[in-house]
């Protein structure tokens, strides 16, 4: 008996449905094995009634209010999200980054001074994912209508972010804007969000024009 089953066995044996559907639920968020589901769901058992309640209303408001920013795509609960809105910000610079978790981990930094644009994904053919099915059509739109002076090209160091940074190279060139694309201090096929800020600092300061 493989020790997968012989697991799920166990913990059909022991816990009740409930117990059993909470475990499952959380297991399912990226990153929860089933015993980091288990502690979790037990810890949620513990908490009082009114704070579980806070707990799944903050959840489900979450769910119900945040959108995209009118302006770069980031998630925010606004129309325009706090840094678009940030008359101090460099309105002029672009860092375009897959997901807000990348332009989370530049904000950390504390250094860029500009502001950005979020995909929400990035091409990739072998999996289906097209130009049109991330947010490349509001980055041009955008640029039509702001006076920018550099884009920022901050996808990963992967075969789908070079693609894609490939891609929003050749659309924006044409129109006379300076793209840039973040140095190769970030390791190949690194994720952003996981690289230290020094590191991401030196991508930054030693990107090259494309």
């Amino acid at each position: 008996m493989c020790r997968t089953y012989r697991e799920s066995l166990s913990q059909v044996e022991l816990y009740s449905g409930y117990i059993n559907k909470l475990i499952d639920e959380l297991a399912a968020l990226p990153g929860i094995g089933n015993k980091s589901a288990q502690r979790l769901a037990f810890y949620i058992i513990g908490m009082s009634q009114a704070r579980v309640k806070h707990l799944a209303d903050t959840i489900v408001n979450a769910k119900e209010h945040v959108t995209y920013c009118k302006v770069c795509q980031n998630l925010t609960d606004e129309e325009v999200c706090p840094i678009c809105g940030n008359p101090r910000r460099d309105h002029k610079t672009i860092m375009v980054v897959e997901n807000s978790r990348d332009l989370a981990a530049y904000e950390k930094t504390g250094k860029y001074k500009g502001v950005y644009h979020v995909l929400h994904g990035a091409i990739s053919p072998m999996l289906g994912i097209g130009p049109g099915d991330i947010k490349l059509k509001e980055l041009i739109a955008r640029l039509s209508k702001e006076e920018v002076s550099e884009v920022i090209i901050a996808t990963n160091s992967s075969l789908e972010g070079e693609t894609t940074a490939m891609y929003i190279s050749k659309l924006i060139k044409p129109a006379g804007i300076k793209v840039t694309r973040i140095a190769s201090g970030v390791p190949v096929g690194g994720d952003l969000e996981y690289i230290d800020e020094v590191t991401l600092l030196r991508a930054l300061e030693g990107r090259t024009e494309l």
